[in-house]
Formats: structure tokens, sequence, C-alpha cells
């Protein structure tokens, strides 16, 4: 089975290298707090920036959840992570999608594209996460783009 990658764009007001930094470095900033793994209110995300550095969240009650690891880290122009939640939305080292993001310097300021690939791997359960993921992936782009027009 094939499924189509998961692919969406913002264009933000910040050069590339500003909105990578933003991305990276503020991302539980900008995270939407109704995207968090299990139960218990999020505190916040983050991002270790290097090859092999983990991207996980924070509960207000001091817990972590993982999302995956960072594949590529190359600023400012892309980010490679791994996605590494399963269907059930719970960490599983042995299933790896891959998030893409791309950071593309335009007229307007930059243009970040995100790209959810390996669907497939989710087996049976792909149609279903794939559209779950499909309407998670604009919010999370939407605040992002409005962190970055707050931000100086």
């Amino acid at each position: 089975m094939s499924i189509a990658p998961i692919v969406r764009t913002v264009t933000v007001r910040q050069p590339p290298d500003r909105a990578f930094d933003l991305f990276t470095a503020r991302i539980g900033d900008s995270w939407p707090r109704q995207q968090s793994l299990g139960p218990g209110e999020l505190a916040s995300v983050s991002l270790e920036p290097r090859v092999g550095g983990r991207w996980r969240e924070h509960k207000v009650d001091g817990s972590e959840a993982t999302f995956g690891d960072v594949l590529a880290w190359e600023p400012p122009h892309r980010l490679l992570l791994a996605w590494r939640i399963d269907a059930a939305f719970q960490y599983d080292p042995a299933l790896t999608t891959e998030v893409e993001v791309r950071f593309d310097a335009i007229d307007e300021g930059t243009r970040v594209t995100l790209e959810h690939r390996n669907l497939e791997r989710f087996g049976s359960d792909a149609p279903r996460i794939a559209e779950l993921l499909g309407g998670g992936w604009p919010t999370t782009l939407a605040h992002f783009a409005d962190f970055t027009a707050t931000t100086a």
C-alpha cells in the first residue's frame, strides 16, 4: 500500500536563518497545546539541535514523552526528524516515518514546507493516521506562522 506524503506550506515574514532558529530552538513557544501525546497538560516541546538529538514533549507534571529524533540538521535550510509515534500515538523506537521541514527564501520572507512521509509504515492504520496527521500539521504550521509574526 502506498500513502501519499502529507505536504503543507506556510509563508513567514522572517529570513530563513531566523525562521529555522524560531522553529527549532523555540519550537515549544509555537507548538499547539492540544497536540500532545497521552494524558496530562502539555508544558512545552523541545528539539535538541544536532543529529541524534531528541524531539520530545514535556508535561506540566514533569513527565516527558518522545516524538522521535533528529535525522538531519542543516541550518538554515533543512531539518529532518524521525517521527517514532505509532498508530496508537505511543512512542515506538522500531517505527520511523519522516518529517522534513524546509526553509526557502522568497521575497516575502521564508516559505516553510513540511512533508511527513513513509506513512505506509503504519500498515493497515495508514489511511486513518494520514488523515489525522493531515489535519494536525496545518494547525502546527499556523501556530508557527502566528508566533513568527509576533516575534522580533
